[in-house]
């Protein structure tokens, strides 16, 4: 069960947001760490092929060292459980340790085309977070879904804090008046058990003494009547009051499960769009140029396959749930806290409050059926264009190794690869790329 302080955690975390976002913005950075070394990687290689084996062990053994002094890296390796992306960094790392001889073409698409996707992918992540990273300061959100459902939220947990203390304060007044009540009968009871005639008493004294006492009798008859009808509209409120509670307790908890059951992890993908889907083609494309160059490397190149293959965007979404659970997954949920002995607990529909609940759950399920067709809509619209931008991501780019075609010389591998018409190949999809995202990021 949750004490009142509970309300004011989980309203506080509704209002500050600052956790989701703090890791939301390391990932950011690790994200953007982890091309910078890839795109630094590439162009050291690009530097040190012609020196053959000694120069990219020199190259491995630099990121290595710079992996092993990292405690994060550290922990990673500790129980293997590595994130897709950075299981794929360790496999490349390892792998360059067997390298032995230098190919032309690999310089030229080490130093052109990867660097530039590397750059693209760098520049979508950051645009990315800064997009979702908006919501902070409450600027803009993706459908200003996220913003209505955080403002939902905080509005259900302010509301059942409000109805508990006015919950509270009609079961006190509830319980006076009852008190109070019993009082009066106790009075009544009293008072009834003293009519009895005085037997020493004359006939005359008998006649001076009733008028007075019907007088006493009538008056606490007026008491008992009003302190009845105090206690009937006392429990009335009460009963009202408590219904309140119950409701507003229900939808802070379904408010609350829904922010995090479903808006979190769309949050999520948000964040995520299109990342995996980038880096896994960038090294795609070197899988293709190693294998194409180097015929010895086939084997090692098989290893580094298998770890793109594994890039796992649920998987390392999971991960990173799993490493912040305090900012990723659901608060448990609100008990009712039954006030001074009330043994009632459930929503009850007695009386004039049987129309009212009526009418409320009506104006809900109204509510509910044109939400749910508006939100199916919509649901359909963001499938269509999440289709679209995936097959955008994952479109071939055939103009990444054009520098194998024809003659190898170096002198054709540069012509080839600086061909104007695979430049406006690429920019042009990566115009309709940043048109597409745009438009799902803003539905």
């Amino acid at each position: 069960s949750q004490n009142p302080a509970h309300f004011c955690v989980v309203l506080n975390h509704f209002i500050t947001r600052g956790m989701l976002f703090r890791g939301l913005d390391s990932q950011a950075e690790s994200r953007q760490q982890l091309l910078q070394d890839v795109a630094d990687f590439l162009r050291r290689k690009a530097e040190v092929e012609q020196e053959y084996s000694r120069g990219l062990e020199k190259l491995s053994e630099r990121f290595s060292a710079k992996i092993r002094g990292s405690k994060e890296h550290q922990n990673f390796r500790k129980d293997q459980n590595l994130p897709s992306p950075l299981n794929c960094w360790y496999t490349i790392l390892n792998q360059t340790r067997q390298a032995s001889r230098d190919h032309g073409a690999l310089s030229e698409i080490y130093t052109g085309h990867l660097a530039l996707r590397l750059m693209h992918i760098s520049e979508d992540v950051g645009r990315l977070a800064r997009k979702v990273g908006a919501l902070e300061a409450g600027a803009w959100f993706p459908g200003r879904i996220l913003l209505a459902r955080l403002q939902n939220g905080r509005e259900a947990l302010q509301s059942t804090q409000v109805a508990m203390k006015t919950y509270q304060s009609y079961r006190i007044d509830c319980l006076n008046a009852e008190a109070k009540l019993r009082e009066a009968e106790r009075q009544e009871e009293k008072r009834s058990g003293g009519k009895h005639p005085d037997p020493g008493g004359s006939p005359g004294g008998a006649g001076l003494d009733k008028t007075p006492r019907r007088t006493s009798l009538r008056k606490v008859e007026r008491l008992l009547e009003k302190r009845q009808s105090k206690f009937l509209e006392s429990k009335l409120k009460c009963a009202k009051a408590r219904n309140d509670y119950l409701l507003s307790l229900y939808a802070a908890n379904a408010a609350i499960g829904n922010y995090y059951v479903h808006d979190v992890a769309d949050l999520l993908d948000c964040f995520d769009l299109g990342f995996h889907l980038s880096l896994g083609k960038v090294l795609r494309t070197y899988l293709a140029a190693e294998s194409r160059a180097q015929a010895s490397w086939q084997q090692g190149l098989c290893t580094i396959e298998g770890a793109v293959d594994a890039l796992d965007p649920l998987g390392d979404k999971s991960r990173l749930m799993e490493a912040n659970p305090s900012a990723y997954c659901p608060p448990q949920c609100f008990d009712y806290q039954p006030h001074e002995g009330d043994e009632v607990s459930e929503v009850r529909a007695e009386g004039p409050l049987r129309n009212e609940l009526v009418s409320r759950f009506q104006h809900i399920q109204s509510r509910l059926n044109a939400i749910t067709l508006e939100t199916d809509e919509v649901n359909k619209t963001l499938k269509a264009t999440l289709k679209s931008l995936v097959d955008l991501l994952q479109a071939e780019e055939p103009e990444a190794l054009d520098a194998f075609q024809g003659c190898q010389s170096t002198e054709s591998l540069k012509s080839t690869g600086s061909d104007a018409g695979g430049k406006q190949a690429l920019a042009k999809r990566r115009a309709n790329q940043q048109e597409t995202e745009s438009f799902y990021i803003m539905v």
